[in-house]
Order: C-alpha cells, then sequence, then structure tokens
C-alpha cells in the first residue's frame, strides 16, 4: 500500500510537520509505504527534506497545488492521498487553495483534521464541509470533533473516524537521576512546551506560577519551545519578550526559564519525565487538539489544565485536574495541590500512563491502516477503532 500525504514536514517546525513524520513511522511497522507532498513557505526557503519528500509546494502559490494534483493523478501506484487540514497551512483565504487540489484529484482521499471549530465563519465552514463531503473518510482526535463534524459541517456518521492524537514510544528515566543531570536536583518541575505564540497562554501559566512559588520557593517554571516560524516571520520576538518582561515584572527571573529550542524526541521525554505538573494552560476552550498534552499523557505526566475541549475529553477519569475558569490563582491551586501531594502525583501519574500507552504511534498506526483498508477494501470486515 502506497500512501501520499499532503502536509508541512520536517525539517520545518511544525505540529503537523511533526505528526506527519511519525504517523508516518508508524506506518511503515504496518507495511505501508508513506511519500509526501511538503507544504513550504513562500520565500525561497530551501528545506533539506528528507528522500521521503516526493514534490515541495509552496503554500501561497495556486498553481502549485494544480501541480501537486496532477503529480498525485500521475502516479499509479499511489493508492490513497491523506490531506493534513488545518485552515492555517494551506494558501489563499482560510486555505482555500486546498480545494484547488481536491477539484483536480482522481484518487480517492482522507482528511486529517487538525482542527475542528464549532464556531467557524461562513468560508470556513464550507472549506471544510466540501473537503469531508467529497473525501472517502474524515479523520478527528476526539469524540466531541466528530459530533462537530456531523451535526454542524453537515459530514456523513459514515465517514467520519476517531483517532487519537499519537505519542511517540518515549524511553523511560528515573526522574531524580534527570534532574541531577540537568542541575534540578532541588527543585520541582512546572513545565509548557510547544511553540510559542498567543493563545497558548502562556501569560495565564506565568501569572499561575507567581502563585506557586509563594509557598514552594524552589520550583521553577520551564517554557520550552520556539517561536512559531510564521510569528517570528510577521512580529519577530514580540511575543516572547513580553512573556520575559512579565516574569520581570513579577520578580520571577530566578525561577521562570526560556528554553528557545525546537526539541528532538530525545530530548522532550528528558523533560517530560524530569516534570512534577505538565501544565496546559490553552484559554481558547474550543482547542480540539493538543498533541504536547498528548506528548505529556504518553509520558504518565500529573497534568493541570484549563478546560478546553480537548483536555475535557483526554483528562476525564482522574487522569489530570482541569481548572474551571482561565484564572491563574485557580489553576496555582491545583498546581500546589500536586506538589504538597506525593500520593496524589503518583496517581494522576499512573492514570495517565495507562492511557498514553494506548494512544504510543504503534498503536495509532495500526488504526490509520485498519482505516485505509476499510477505504479501499470495504468488502473486507475491517473494524474502526474508536479510542
Amino acid at each position: 500500500m502506497i500512501i501520499l500525504n499532503l502536509s508541512t514536514y520536517p525539517p520545518q517546525q511544525c505540529g503537523i510537520a511533526t505528526f506527519s513524520m511519525d504517523l508516518r513511522k508508524s506506518l511503515l511497522l504496518q507495511d505501508c509505504q508513506f511519500e509526501v507532498l511538503a507544504i513550504s513557505d513562500d520565500e525561497g526557503n530551501e528545506y533539506n527534506y528528507p528522500n521521503e519528500v516526493m514534490l515541495t509546494l509552496f503554500r501561497n502559490c495556486e498553481t502549485d497545488y494544480i501541480k501537486a494534483a496532477e503529480y498525485a493523478n500521475s502516479r499509479t501506484d499511489v493508492e490513497l492521498i491523506v490531506v493534513q487540514h488545518e485552515f492555517g497551512i494551506f494558501g489563499g483565504n482560510d486555505g482555500e487553495y486546498i480545494l484547488e487540489f481536491i477539484s483536480r484529484l482522481k484518487k480517492p482521499f482522507i482528511i486529517i483534521t487538525h482542527t475542528v471549530l464549532p464556531h467557524p465563519t461562513e468560508h470556513q465552514h464550507q472549506i471544510l464541509s466540501k473537503l469531508g463531503r467529497q473525501s472517502s473518510g474524515v479523520v478527528c482526535m476526539t469524540n466531541k470533533s466528530a459530533q462537530l463534524l456531523i451535526e454542524s459541517y453537515s459530514i456523513p456518521s459514515s465517514l467520519v473516524t476517531v483517532i487519537n492524537h499519537g505519542v511517540p514510544l518515549f524511553k523511560r528515566y528515573p526522574q531524580e537521576i534527570l534532574k541531577q543531570n540537568y542541575g534540578f536536583q532541588s527543585h520541582q518541575l512546572i513545565i509548557t512546551f510547544g511553540l510559542l505564540g498567543p493563545g497558548k497562554g502562556l501569560e495565564i501559566g506565568i501569572r499561575a506560577f507567581a502563585n506557586v512559588v509563594l509557598t514552594h520557593q524552589s520550583a521553577r517554571y520551564l517554557i520550552i519551545g520556539k517561536t512559531h516560524p510564521i510569528l517570528k516571520k510577521h512580529e519577530g520576538e514580540k511575543y516572547r519578550y513580553m512573556l520575559m518582561d512579565l516574569v520581570k515584572e513579577l520578580h520571577l527571573e530566578d525561577n521562570v526559564l526560556f528554553i528557545d529550542k525546537f526539541l528532538s524526541d530525545e530530548e522532550l521525554g528528558e523533560y517530560l519525565y524530569m516534570t512534577d505538573v505538565y501544565l496546559s494552560p490553552y484559554p481558547n476552550k474550543d482547542q480540539a487538539v493538543s498533541g504536547t498534552m498528548a506528548f505529556a499523557l504518553g509520558c504518565g505526566r500529573a497534568i493541570v489544565s484549563t478546560s478546553y475541549a480537548y483536555a475535557l475529553e483526554v483528562l476525564g477519569d482522574g487522569r489530570g485536574l482541569l481548572s474551571q475558569t482561565n484564572e491563574p490563582q485557580e489553576l496555582a491551586a491545583l498546581v500546589n495541590k500536586i506538589l504538597d501531594n506525593p500520593q496524589l502525583q503518583e496517581l494522576l501519574q499512573k492514570k495517565a500512563f495507562l492511557f498514553g500507552e494506548k494512544i504510543t504511534w504503534p498503536n495509532i498506526g495500526l488504526d490509520y491502516k485498519r482505516l485505509f483498508c476499510h477505504i479501499l477494501h470495504p468488502h473486507q470486515d475491517l473494524d474502526k477503532r474508536e479510542i
């Protein structure tokens, strides 16, 4: 089985790029060949793409989407196209250039939705509805998103499948040894990671930590990640500097550390296994997916989060602590509750890890393989598994 995937792709630093690479690795274990049509920047950014990238198209070049469809059609050995969908990674208004691609495509395709907006604009609604109804299948990552696709976007339920966000098979490390190696042996660590930008709620996280440090003076808050490349291109480091100014204003310079780096999976696993509390302070209640939270679950971390859509679903059954509001004081109280109670921390870690084992990429890759076979060979009795 040969699959052709349309998305951003490493070395471009983007969550969907990483997702596509991890999906490819998991499918190779299932005897699926996975090749890539890579969406690149529009300023001649010459990424050194790996061999699986067959074609590059520039995000805002409409004719490139037509050429990409023609290439896919010319590949007689390609059975299925996968389109990773998020409005911001395609060109045109709300990423409408993706419609140029599918309108010329003569092969079955599926959509993997990374954003399912409950209150889209009319144009956003039209794009995702059209993509979904013309596809052979639509994947989303939560049951709430599935409900939205069916009820709000009028996509037939027979086309919708829930497959959770996958996580790498992180190597497990003893926490105390890692803390010693990184120089944090006498500190409790609260960590948030991911590409920096407005909407991540990091200012809420910093204000929450200001309340935590009142009773846990040796605690450290690590904010890990580079500024989102698109944001950096348009605004530079304005957002990061605002966060750094807030840290100074709150006199937290010794307690809040910015690690300006896009981590490898190995490095990320080490930081996560050092973590005492993973903090996810997204302010947007409609946030449908969080790959960073999925990674924290995969490492079995104790998690404190605002009550956005993805968190509500995956942290159920006591897998984490949820604040009812976005108020820093409430988040701080939940963090303190864990830091003050090792038994609670251990229980949360255990429940998170049990869930995280189910969504490792080898398991998620098998789910995708089943879906692909169901689409290409519908006469076979292959179950689509929901998590």
